[in-house]
């Protein structure tokens, strides 16, 4: 069982990725970020589906990207709602968090090379997704370029870094298929931006949208908790 390190958020593609690792038989040590989000209840959902799984080690990292701000995310700035699905894609929105992938996958490659691990896994998607510049295939090719110049493992040979993203190419809708093939219970996932203290689903923001669009096109209800029933809230 070869070690790898995921990214895991507790949302509809990092759960999803999360079993397909498994199931491929990767030893996985999954990573969680505490940086000052607004859907914090995303850190407890992540704690629930690496229990459900039995990770071998789960880290939640604390880091505080409030401090610079400049994302509806980590800022007093109003998260966008009701959005066409044809206009996400089409420019960055304020929910883009700066440099957080780049961040995130930093620590990601500081424990691989601790573990000896050649394989880092992130949920990025570049089919159905918000515009984010840090979730497109160019992106993923540069760090892991990067990555092999600036570690000794990539340097030696010994133990080259492969950025894996297994979802990169998938709508939405073939993320749900694949996650039901594989038994995944997404009612312990959560995705929104905008959730309640209580962790209820706003039904409303770009998270919410894609994931509400990928359950429906599957022709399956989506069994997370949201604020109305999922129907309703996409009147």
């Amino acid at each position: 069982m070869p070690p790898a390190v995921l990214l895991l958020s507790g949302g509809l593609d990092s759960t999803t990725m999360l079993a397909w690792a498994l199931d491929r038989g990767f030893d996985v040590h999954a990573m969680t970020f505490r940086y000052g989000q607004r859907h914090a209840g995303e850190i407890e959902a992540a704690r629930r589906v690496a229990t459900r799984y039995g990770v071998r080690d789960h880290v939640v990292v604390d880091i505080d990207l409030r401090t610079f701000g400049g994302s509806a995310l980590t800022a007093d700035i109003d998260v966008p709602k009701d959005r066409a699905a044809d206009t996400m894609s089409s420019g960055i929105p304020i929910t883009y968090v700066p440099a957080r992938n780049t961040i995130f996958l930093s620590f990601c490659l500081a424990w691989a090379e601790v573990l000896g691990a050649s394989d880092i896994f992130i949920g990025v998607n570049a089919v159905d997704y918000s515009g984010y510049p840090d979730c497109r295939p160019e992106y993923i090719a540069a760090y892991e370029r990067m990555a092999n110049l600036a570690t000794r493992g990539g340097v030696e040979g010994t133990a080259p870094i492969r950025i894996r993203t297994p979802l990169l190419d998938l709508t939405k809708r073939q993320i749900v298929e694949l996650g039901r093939s594989l038994g995944v219970d997404y009612s312990m996932t959560m995705s929104c931006y905008d959730p309640t203290d209580a962790g209820e689903a706003c039904g409303h923001c770009d998270a919410c949208t894609l994931r509400l669009k990928g359950f429906a096109e599957a022709g399956v209800s989506d069994p997370a908790a949201y604020i109305q029933p999922p129907n309703e809230a996409r009147r």
